[in-house]
């Protein structure tokens, strides 16, 4: 009977240890990016569905501080952990998860040897979309405004390749190239520094189009445009995301007229299916995966 009892309480132990949920650390400095809350609910309900207990750590806006919280989550003991930032500005942090043999996946972070797989979309291919939209929009000749963001990977490709496109258009200048503050999405500080390019520009036609490599500053572009009466010069606005303000300015068929959607959800899952790969113990070949993407316009933008 004794021998009974001891085999029943392992077998017990085991049950008890094979049921522990996975824990999982999503780590991000820009949360308050509709694009980042809308993959970090789908990576969420994923891990849902998995079981597993899932912590969101937003450093708003600090990058310096997703550092620590990676040494923070690597001392916890976490099974896993998904970082949403330049990986390059966080080496020290992967390098201690590396050490405790802690996978780190990217969720549209960049691509990096500590990192085990990047999710993201194609920004090359979405820069491309949106510039040549433009170009074509405004006849290949005229002034461009872009808005970009350097710091992060994902968006600084999409600069390198707007940037290509325009300069390939002789006739095509670019008057000024913003990189502005995010730290409360981006919309405010946009607005703000288009209206001093507005200002400084007041000739009708001096501005052709302005070129955005997310939505935030293409949406605050328009409301500069709007606030200044300047909607009547036929300045072609484009952002990258089709979140639904983007969404809904590009439907009322105004001066924003496309973005591109990225399939945030996708993104998410996409996530969490990788970080399960992972945790069976499966070596990744393909170590980026993109999730495909559709240009918006006021034809599909209701869809």
């Amino acid at each position: 009977m004794s021998h009974l009892f001891t085999r029943l309480a392992a077998a017990s132990f085991v049950l008890a240890t094979a049921a522990q949920a996975e824990t999982v650390a999503v780590i991000t400095p820009y949360l308050a990016q509709p694009g980042t809350q809308f993959y970090v609910e789908a990576f969420q309900a994923r891990a849902g569905e998995r079981g597993w207990e899932v912590n969101v750590i937003d450093t708003a806006g600090d990058v310096a501080a997703v550092i620590s919280r990676i040494e923070d989550m690597v001392t916890a003991n976490v099974d896993a952990i998904v970082i949403n930032v330049d990986p390059a500005q966080v080496g020290a942090g992967l390098q201690t998860a590396a050490e405790a043999g802690i996978p780190v996946v990217g969720m549209d972070a960049g691509n990096d040897p500590l990192v085990a797989a990047n999710i993201t979309s194609n920004g090359y291919a979405m820069a491309t979309e949106t510039a040549v939209y433009v170009a074509n929009r405004i006849g290949g000749a005229g002034n461009v405004v872009m808005f970009t963001f350097d710091p992060f990977p994902p968006v600084q490709v999409r600069g390198v390749m707007a940037d290509a496109v325009f300069g390939n258009y002789p006739d095509i200048t670019v008057l000024d190239r913003i990189t502005p503050d995010v730290s409360d999405g981006g919309i405010a500080d946009s607005r703000a520094r288009m209206e001093a390019i507005l200002a400084a520009n007041p000739e009708p036609g001096a501005i052709s189009a302005v070129w955005a490599a997310w939505d935030q500053p293409a949406l605050g572009a328009l409301q500069a445009i709007e606030a200044a009466g300047r909607t009547g010069e036929g300045i072609v606005i484009t952002g990258i995301d089709a979140n639904p303000q983007a969404r809904e300015a590009i439907a009322a068929g105004g001066n924003f007229e496309a973005s591109v959607a990225q399939d945030f959800a996708g993104i998410g899952t996409a996530a969490a299916d990788t970080v399960a790969r992972l945790l069976a113990g499966e070596t990744l070949v393909n170590r980026v995966i993109y999730v495909p993407t559709v240009l918006v316009t006021a034809a599909n933008a209701a869809e």
